[in-house]
This record gives structure tokens, sequence and C-alpha cells, in this order.
């Protein structure tokens, strides 16, 4: 009689823990609930999570959930800290951004062209003609000043992206743009299936709900498209 062994998933198809601890951080910090912010905070600082790693995660939650949130999560996290330091661990720093985010017009410059990198073609339509001041708020605050910022890989960024989406009810059409982001930055379906099971197991059923739904949809429209 010949038995198999399960064979382990291979490396493209497994988020790390650092990666999975992204998740219920950035979830519950575009949900507003600090109480559960704060038990995600320390079980990522655990995880591998940096304080910069933390810190960049609830900086670039205002592009998605507004100052308000943002703020607040900032606020408890330097509340994990202390109690963490209090405690006697010495949490990680991390790594501060390798150079300086540019300004004004090379701003644009470069956020246009992240912008670009991460959607795979220059985003153009109605809506920024109609609004042009959205489009170059989103060209130079959220992909130029926070995804200039390289001391937090855009696959990282994609996660906690895509976890904050989760969280928004009526966000669904830029959580399904997110998961194709994620899998121009190099995150697997297969990661991205690991990324909903992890906001189901730890977050809230609605939300991995959510996020099921737009990564199915991807996929339909990648294969509609071969």
């Amino acid at each position: 009689m010949t038995t198999t062994q399960a064979t382990a998933p291979s490396p493209s198809e497994t988020l790390t823990d650092r990666q999975r601890a992204i998740v219920p951080v950035a979830a519950f910090g575009a949900a507003g609930d600090i109480a559960r912010l704060n038990a995600a905070l320390n079980h990522g600082l655990d995880a591998g999570l940096t304080v910069s790693d933390a810190k960049e995660i609830l900086v670039q939650l205002y592009a998605y959930a507004g100052f308000p949130r943002s703020l607040n999560a900032l606020a408890e996290l330097m509340k994990v800290l202390e109690a963490r330091k209090q405690r006697g661990i010495q949490d990680a720093p991390g790594a501060m951004p390798s150079r300086a985010v540019p300004k004004g017009d090379a701003l644009l410059a470069a956020g246009s062209a992240n912008q670009t990198r991460l959607s795979g073609a220059p985003v153009k339509g109605a809506l920024f003609d109609f609004a042009p001041a959205i489009d170059e708020y989103l060209k130079t605050h959220l992909f130029g000043d926070i995804f200039e910022r390289d001391n937090l890989d855009w696959q990282s960024r994609e996660l906690a992206t895509v976890a904050m989406l989760s969280a928004l009810p009526g966000a669904e059409s830029q959580l399904q743009a997110h998961m194709r982001i994620s899998m121009n930055v190099g995150l697997t379906a297969g990661q991205l299936r690991q990324l909903t099971q992890v906001l189901a197991d730890r977050v809230d059923v609605e939300n991995a709900r959510r996020a099921r739904e737009a990564l199915a949809r991807h996929l339909a429209t990648m294969s509609g498209a071969k």
C-alpha cells in the first residue's frame, strides 16, 4: 500500500507570519476597532513587524479610512509600545526610508510613475476628467508621498490596503482593483486566498466575504481576458 504525504504549499503560495500579521492590524485600524487593534498590534510585533512597519501601515491608513482613524490607530500604537517597554520588551525599530520623498512637480511625476507600475497601465477616466483634483491627490499623496517611502515594501502595502478596504462596506470596486494591484506587485492568488482566510479567522466574516468575492471577480476578469 502506497501512502502519500501532504505536500507543503510552495513559498509563493503562502504568506509569512509577518505578512499575515499585517492583515488584522490594517483591518481593525480601518474599522476603528481600537480594542482589537491593540491585540493585533501586540501579535504583529511578536510576529516580526518592526515599529517602523507598524507606523507605516497606520500612516497609510489615512488614505483609505481618513485621518481620524489613522491618528487614533497611531495613538494606540504608542500605548502598545510603551506598555511593551514597561514589560521589558524591546521591539525592533525597523528602517527609515532610504531616500527623501521628492517634492513639487517631481513628486507628481514619481507618483504618476508608481501608480502606472502598480496598476499596469496609466490610470485615466471620466471621473478624473470630472474631478482632476482627486487625480492629483491620488498621484501626489498616495502613490507619491506614501508609496515613495521604501521602508515598507509594496507587497506589504497592498496586503494592508486590501485588509483596510475589506473593512469598508461600499468599497468593493476599489477592493477588486487592489486585488489586481496586489498580483501586479507579485502576490499570488494563493496568497490572497490566504489573506481572506486570515480575515475570516482573526477579523470578521463579512470582511472575509468581501475580500473573497473581490478576488473571485478579479480572477474571473483575468480568465475572461485570455
